[in-house]
């Protein structure tokens, strides 16, 4: 986050029947919004599923050609999504654009590291990657390096997430016109929509339809969108970029689009609606710290000005933040930040979230270490989440209710909006990833009650942060009462 130098747009919260307050963001728009209210209790319309995901114990191996593979578990697993994805799309394609369905005309299993080879789209040689190549019509992925480290790191779906992607360039272009695909096409408007198509065909795996994998809503999704955390681009970089694939943010809301609606409206991204939600873009002259300000007792009382600003509306007095280690008398709390009901605090453990609040290591990230913190805005916002419980127990709202969780998320999205215009805190490109990578640890405050209980599902959590900063506060009382 940056220092900005005029005061934010309010978030007016307004005294509601309901639930006890609603809240309206002038400046959030009501753009790209997702369907339907979603509480923890499920997943778009599924149950909340635990079990290991992956390859079904009794899978078939696929009678598919790949040239060049070994034979070896990756290999497996990578043939298998193929397979699993072609009959996908077998079945949607014809239900859903009225045309038959081909599969792709070649596909390859390289090592990065190993033996080159080639595509017409060139050669594999030192290329860490998995593409779909049109001039060929081929799919091909690195077995050696990319689809190892990230089965390691994410599990057995991370695989399929990649390949599911790749396949949907396959698709994009079969559809053509269909798709609004021209030669002139954005990156950033093919890439939101192979991330789309991914979501549905999870979507179907989820629901059992799959022969070969199945995938839990809770752990098994939280996977999926780890994934695409990773493979985010770099803060600070355009959606205009050649190459651009988008960040954390519009990656995952383009796969959940997909995983709650039809691949028809994954379709109907375009380079309009795209730019006009997309998040990706380059860091502001004056933001000399490349998204992440120091993390210190002045940025918590710049902070505090923000969130009093942004909550004024609602007619109760904010909580007081103050530095007391990160619990509330009597040893209870949610530490490193907790709200006091009490006597209406949040206290906060300074050192910790300092910790937190470091930039996130990219390079240790990418070799599996500690990549240590994850950036000014995951602590700004853990703070962000217990102040909102204290206008919230203001206006008569339940701090521990199911929904309570989810409903705080929610704020801090439609908080984080109201920051993304110049004021006393303006979010920097990268801001919102933190907050993704934040909400998707097991011990996620952001999207915890006041006793720290929180939704199993990181998607369910994601989802709430992203409709309260797309589509203004009022949705946080409306879907999550």
């Amino acid at each position: 986050m940056i220092h900005g130098g005029r005061r934010p747009v309010l978030v007016a919260i307004l005294v509601a029947a309901t639930l006890g307050f609603t809240t309206a963001c002038s400046g959030g728009g009501g753009i790209a919004s997702l369907p339907g209210a979603l509480d923890q209790g499920n997943v778009a319309g599924l149950p909340v599923t635990h079990f290991e995901s992956g390859l079904k114990p009794d899978a078939p191996m696929p009678n598919l050609d790949v040239k060049n593979a070994d034979d070896g578990e990756i290999d497996r697993l990578a043939t298998s999504a193929i397979a699993d994805v072609e009959k996908y799309w077998a079945e949607f394609l014809p239900t859903n654009f009225s045309m038959p369905f081909e599969p792709v005309k070649s596909l390859l299993s390289y090592d990065a590291k190993g033996t080159e080879q080639t595509t017409a789209c060139g050669s594999t040689k030192g290329l860490v990657n998995a593409f779909y190549c049109r001039g060929d019509d081929s799919v091909a992925w690195d077995r050696g390096v990319l689809l190892p480290m990230l089965e390691k790191r994410f599990g057995t779906m991370s695989v399929v997430t990649v390949l599911a992607h790749e396949f949907g360039h396959a698709v994009q272009f079969r559809l053509g016109e269909k798709a609004g695909i021209t030669k002139n096409t954005p990156t950033i408007v093919t890439e939101q929509q192979a991330d789309c198509f991914a979501g549905g065909y999870f979507r179907w795996v989820a629901e059992g339809k799959s022969a070969l994998y199945r995938v839990s809503t809770a752990e098994g999704l939280n996977q999926v969108l780890a994934a695409l955390f990773f493979i985010r681009d770099p803060a600070g970089n355009a959606a205009t970029e050649r190459g651009a694939h988008g960040t954390a943010f519009d990656r995952t809301f383009a796969f959940q689009t997909g995983f709650e609606k039809t691949p028809k409206d994954c379709a109907a991204m375009n380079e309009a609606n795209v730019k006009a939600r997309i998040t990706e873009q380059p860091f502001a002259k004056q933001d000399t710290g490349k998204g992440d300000e120091k993390f210190n007792q002045a940025g918590v009382d710049v902070l505090k000005k923000s969130l009093d600003a942004a909550f004024g509306g609602a007619g109760v007095p904010g909580p007081a933040i103050v530095n007391q280690g990160g619990k509330c008398p009597g040893g209870k709390g949610t530490p490193p930040a907790s709200y006091c009901a009490d006597n209406n605090t949040v206290s906060i453990d300074l050192p910790a979230l300092t910790a937190l609040a470091q930039p996130i290591d990219r390079q240790a990230e990418a070799e599996g270490s500690d990549p240590g913190g994850m950036g000014d805005f995951a602590a700004f916002a853990e703070i962000a989440s217990r102040y909102a419980l204290g206008i919230q127990k203001g206006v008569g709202a339940s701090l521990d209710n199911p929904n309570a969780g989810l409903r705080t998320a929610c704020l801090v999205g439609a908080w984080a909006k109201v920051t993304d215009s110049p004021g006393v805190l303006r979010l920097s490109p990268g801001d919102l990833d933190e907050a993704i990578a934040e909400l998707l640890q097991p011990d996620s405050l952001v999207s915890a009650d006041v006793n720290g209980a929180r939704p199993a599902n990181g998607f369910s959590r994601v989802r709430a942060l992203r409709k309260g900063y797309l589509e203004t506060s009022a949705v946080c009382s409306k879907d999550f009462s």
